[in-house]
């Protein structure tokens, strides 16, 4: 046999390693959100729930995944070779997919990726045999696109009906229990928790082992004919033990949240473990077929057979995934973005605003407006006091409760177990979602302030799922092509190509992940106390990068120096972003300085805006800048150059004043920083008069002149605001060492 397919096969069982470990990474938030973001337990204790729920599910699976083999394509009409090049196509680019979403920290359908990765690649090695004269004449005869439009329909049902469930019986929920649940879950706990329980425990009978070798046909069949009264045993059963259990003084809801993380970690790793490795195992099924019978042309008919699964695979394919948990930061980047969309608290947003969100959120204001009025006002008050959020001090750091924990994974387990009964092409990743932003949306966790932003969120990942269809179909043909066109030199470019993808994304990922890290470690937080001295050392390394940026980026615009222009536009943009992000932060930080009797709060508010209105200037001088190089425009004449400069000198004498003040905390030289102030503003004015003369004797371009002046203006705003930063900032201090 040649050679290259024992490469092929190699690389086939890597790339499952690495699909394992991506689609961990990505799949987590499935299992783990609800826990994490009600911190029903800590971290390692979740973690551990769910690495076992992992392992077990792993051992159990139903084992190789019908669509890997057959599902979308009828492998009878593919020769080996054939079949290998497009195994390798679908594996390449389902690592390259998944990695890519799970940097951008986006939840995605491993199910679709796989399914429209096959059809992709599928059809052009179809149209490879038969432009070749082999097999068929017909496409249809060789793909089954019924699989595709299946999942398609999948994803809209999923969606929708997942978002509507999740808002109806959270707002019951809320009805009956309220944010202030203590007193009322004596009375309702042990039923509430005896149905979750008897949900979860039916989601993990019919989805999580459904298939596997414990599940066999007899008792399948046993099971199904006697639901009703297993599921009225399982009621009575789950709520006489919650019960007991709130005798103990346990909390039943922590317990609940944990066996539901479980739970979804078991019907993850027995259904969706196929996700990873059944194309990979397939490719090496198809080797040992093709081995045996020394012909490489031999059509593989043989893969629509059901074939065991290799316990040792699944079990190795299982810790895997275990220590994936543990050990990747993508898949906490995944996990937060449903947890801060799905948060009670307002502040930082990570997405912006649409013109389509800020259409839907005055289109839900209006019909509110109408709804309350034909409601009776005494229904009203009573809705709202259920309703009536936890004050600051009854509030924890969890971004929601045990109760809409609990409703999540309720909702979620019976809508996937419905599903499957049904035997419809539900996504564990959209319905588990969607169940979350409609319960925080019943919960009322979507303000005014919050909402347009948590709607651009749900919207953005709901397009990158109908996406990701497109796009896998899209680079699996791509990838295809290339490996059906040039063969085994094809195999080589691919694989160098998808290695230096991955390695991008990793150090891309990495220096992201870095500054992330030095940036938290620098902001404040609120369990630091030393919050005073830490608020100080944030302005302190604000006003650095301030004056070295503004450096740079005259030089860079001197030099005409594009690549270091555009990297000062991308750090006094983060600069800003950073100050603005700290404007929103603004509740928390004056809470702890009145919790801690420190009386200085408005003064921090000024020098927050401050911060905030500087780096907005300098940002408005490093963005033209850039922009004037980057259109290749003219540059600055010697005699802009020379007045640019000596306002640049002015700006660094500024600045190293106002940098030892906050280093030594000694103010006294803050009237001496005016007279700095005062010089600098007569030397721009002195500029921008000799930049109107240059302008009317023509000696200037208009793009250069028109820069100049808003160089010279943002930069009396930026030195202004920072000079009132730093008297604000001696008040702030002062007043708190008193």
């Amino acid at each position: 046999m040649d050679p290259i397919f024992t490469i092929i096969v190699i690389v086939l069982l890597a790339l499952a390693v690495s699909d394992l470990i991506v689609g961990v990474s990505n799949d987590a938030a499935n299992f783990l959100n609800s826990a994490i973001g009600s911190k029903a337990a800590p971290r390692w204790v979740i973690m551990a729930v769910a690495s076992v729920g992992i392992v077990i599910g792993s051992v159990f699976s139903s084992g190789m995944m019908e669509v890997a083999r057959n599902g979308v394509f009828h492998p009878g009409m593919f020769s080996f070779q054939d079949i290998m090049m497009l195994f390798l196509a679908v594996m390449l680019t389902d690592v390259i997919l998944l990695d890519l979403f799970n940097t951008l920290g986006l939840p995605t359908s491993t199910t679709v990726s796989l399914v429209f990765e096959l059809l992709g690649a599928a059809v052009i090695v179809a149209l490879f045999v038969i432009a070749r004269g082999e097999g068929s004449t017909d496409l249809s005869q060789d793909i089954n696109s019924g699989k595709a439009l299946a999942i398609i329909s999948g994803i809209l049902l999923s969606v929708v009906i997942a978002f509507v469930c999740g808002s109806i019986i959270m707002y019951i929920t809320r009805l009956i229990f309220s944010f202030h649940y203590q007193q009322s879950f004596r009375i309702f706990g042990p039923f509430w928790c005896g149905f979750a329980f008897t949900a979860i425990t039916y989601f993990a009978l019919f989805k999580g082992l459904k298939g596997s070798s414990i599940m066999t046909p007899e008792l399948a069949e046993l099971l199904q004919g006697n639901m009703t009264m297993l599921l009225v045993a399982m009621f009575l059963g789950w709520t006489l033990i919650s019960f007991a259990l709130m005798c103990l003084r346990v909390n039943v809801l922590k317990i609940t949240v944990l066996a539901g993380t479980f739970s979804l970690a078991l019907a993850f790793a027995g259904n969706d473990l196929v996700n990873f490795i059944g194309v990979s195992v397939a490719g090496l099924d198809s080797y040992k077929l093709a081995k045996a019978s020394g012909d490489v042309q031999m059509m593989m008919g043989d893969l629509a057979k059901p074939v065991v699964a290799n316990t040792w695979i699944l079990l190795t394919a299982g810790l895997i995934m275990a220590v994936t948990l543990w050990t990747s930061k993508k898949a906490r980047n995944v996990s937060a973005t449903e947890i801060n969309l799905a948060r009670r608290d307002e502040g930082v947003e990570r997405f912006g605003s649409t013109s389509v969100s800020r259409g839907i959120v005055r289109f839900a204001l209006n019909v509110n407006r109408n709804i309350s009025k034909g409601l009776p006002k005494s229904l009203q008050r009573s809705i709202n006091k259920r309703f009536r959020p936890l004050t600051a001090r009854e509030r924890t750091d969890a971004s929601f409760d045990l109760i809409r924990a609990t409703v999540n994974l309720t909702v979620a387990s019976l809508l996937i177990a419905l599903g499957t009964s049904l035997k419809l092409p539900l996504s564990t990743t959209y319905v588990t979602f969607m169940v979350g932003m409609g319960s925080s949306l019943a919960d009322r966790a979507w303000g005014r302030e919050s909402a347009v932003y948590r709607i651009t969120g749900v919207l953005t990942v709901i397009s990158g799922w109908f996406l990701t269809a497109l796009i896998a179909f899209g680079v699996a043909a791509l990838v295809a092509t290339v490996l059906m066109w040039l063969e085994e030199p094809g195999v080589y470019i691919m694989l160098a190509v998808v290695v230096l993808i991955l390695f991008q994304s990793a150090r891309s990922y990495r220096r992201k992940s870095q500054k992330e890290e030095s940036r938290d470690a620098e902001r404040v937080t609120l369990a630091n106390d030393n919050i005073v001295e830490a608020l100080v050392g944030e302005i302190r390394t604000t006003m650095k990068n301030i004056v070295r940026i503004y450096n740079q980026t005259l030089d860079g615009v001197f030099k005409e120096d594009r690549k270091l222009l555009k990297q000062m536009v991308d750090e006094a943009d983060e600069l800003h972003q950073e100050a603005h992000r700290r404007k929103h932060e603004l509740f928390s930080a004056l809470q702890w300085l009145k919790n801690n009797n420190i009386e200085t709060g408005h003064y921090y508010v000024q020098v927050i805006d401050y911060q905030n209105e500087a780096t907005k200037a300098l940002y408005h001088i490093c963005k033209p800048c850039y922009k004037l190089i980057d259109n290749n425009h003219e540059g600055f004449n010697k005699e802009q150059v020379n007045d640019l400069r000596q306002i640049n000198n002015d700006v660094s004498e500024i600045y190293d004043r106002i940098i030892q003040m906050l280093e030594t905390s000694d103010f006294s030289d803050l009237d001496y920083v005016m007279e700095l102030r005062d010089r600098l503003f007569n030397r721009i004015s002195d500029a921008v008069l000799e930049q109107v003369r240059r302008t009317k004797k023509g000696n200037t371009s208009s793009k250069a002149g028109a820069l100049f002046f808003e160089i010279a203006s943002e930069t009396k705003t930026m030195v202004l605001q920072s000079r009132n930063l730093i008297k604000s900032q001696k008040l702030f201090v002062s007043n708190v060492e008193e």
